[in-house]
């Protein structure tokens, strides 16, 4: 049995299982240190209590002969349709939002859709997921799109490759910027004019408290024609461990090809359809208990706890950020996004990193590990322990 070869292509490790390796190295070197993480983006308080009886009601319903249900495919019926209403204004009907797993595992079936021959194009820094999965699918061009604080952390969209698969985070895992609805425009009208599709990474929308930023690349006019777009429970309803997400597939998203003389041309195939049969091959539905919390949390009671449990992680950032700029470090993020990107400009992320680790017994994530813009930057996160996170500040005084 022969491996696949494209995972030799990958890095020699993935981010964070090398962050954790790191801290457990220096943990076992200095066994008396209290160490604080800000590094993996991973909720840390309770379910919110809505959300919690959700989840509990609906485990004691499959003991009963008439609350029991089996595969649900393509997620509860009610599920979707309320997604649609709490997040889309009820412009999608149930059968184009896909409930899953999680907005990462979606990401990763997503690319069994274009097969190893297209063309990627993906915002540097970014989400380890998008190029990793790429690769193991066998992926071989893809374009790096650098957003840095050169053009205000979005990227030269004439770099975009016609007929590519473009990869968008909002806000933007690692840096949180959040792109305007001006920005989102151009997004969606290059994607229409290049036959482009674009990934629209909405798992972190939560946390927008700018009114006039969007949540949704659907928006924007024109993009229900060129985009997808894959949303989480993860961090607003602390469903890291819980596992629940959805994608929207729009029926009016085909496949398109720019031939010569940027003429767009589409195929008969609708996406939809195809993902709709990855979905019925590759997987068998969310969890029904996952499911039953996630209706919870669209109730108006859940929607507030989850409104509270962002505000949580957002006055997390808020410290984090001001700590930094007291420091002199130049920051984005952590107003409207739980990360904060900090610039630590001619050095090496990973020695920022050690260095951090070492003199404040802190855990960060080093920019370099979300591609080659992230090189001088240091990635904080908000998800934490309040007293915690004010003991981590405290310790950076001293960085």
């Amino acid at each position: 049995m022969t491996r696949n070869k494209n995972m030799a292509a990958l890095k020699a490790g993935y981010l964070f299982p090398e962050v954790a390796r790191r801290r457990r190295a220096f943990a076992e070197a200095h066994p008396d240190a209290h160490i604080i993480s800000l590094g993996v983006g991973n909720t840390t308080e309770p379910l919110p209590k809505t959300i919690t009886k959700g989840l509990v009601d609906g485990a004691a319903r499959l003991g009963t002969m008439e609350g029991y249900v089996g595969y649900t495919d393509e997620g509860f019926i009610e599920l979707r349709q309320k997604i649609s209403e709490v997040y889309y204004k009820g412009q999608f009907s149930a059968d184009e939002i896909f409930v899953s797993d999680g907005a990462k595992c979606d990401i990763g079936r997503l690319q069994i859709l274009f097969g190893s021959a297209v063309s990627i194009a993906v915002q540097d820094p970014s989400y380890p997921v998008y190029v990793d999965g790429s690769i193991i699918m066998g992926v071989q061009n893809i374009s790096f799109l650098p957003c840095t604080a050169k053009n205000n952390y979005f990227p030269d969209l004439s770099a975009i490759p016609a007929n590519s698969l473009v990869y968008f985070c909002s806000p933007n895992n690692p840096t949180g910027a959040v792109a305007t609805k001006e920005q989102l425009k151009a997004l969606v009208d290059t994607a229409r004019a290049k036959g482009c599709i674009i990934i629209f990474d909405a798992a972190y929308s939560c946390f927008i408290r700018d009114a006039s930023l969007p949540k949704s690349i659907f928006e924007i006019e024109g993009a229900k024609e060129c985009a997808i777009e894959v949303q989480s429970f993860s961090k607003p309803a602390g469903f890291t461990g819980v596992r629940l997400g959805w994608t929207v597939v729009p029926k009016e998203l085909r496949y398109t090809v720019v031939s010569t003389g940027s003429t767009t041309e589409t195929t008969g195939a609708t996406v939809h359809s195809d993902w709709n049969r990855i979905m019925g091959t590759l997987f068998n539905g969310a969890s029904n208990i996952a499911q039953w919390g996630g209706l919870a949390a669209l109730s108006s009671e859940g929607q507030a706890e989850m409104k509270g449990l962002c505000d949580y992680y957002l006055g997390n950032a808020a410290i984090i950020r001001s700590t930094l700029e007291t420091k002199g470090i130049q920051c984005i993020g952590g107003d409207n996004a739980p990360y904060v990107w900090a610039k630590f400009p001619g050095r090496d992320s990973w020695d920022v990193f050690n260095e951090i680790l070492e003199k404040c017994q802190v855990v960060t994530t080093p920019g370099a590990g979300f591609g080659p813009a992230g090189e001088g930057y240091i990635r904080f996160s908000a998800f934490g322990h309040r007293k915690d996170v004010e003991e981590a500040c405290k310790r950076l005084g001293c960085f």
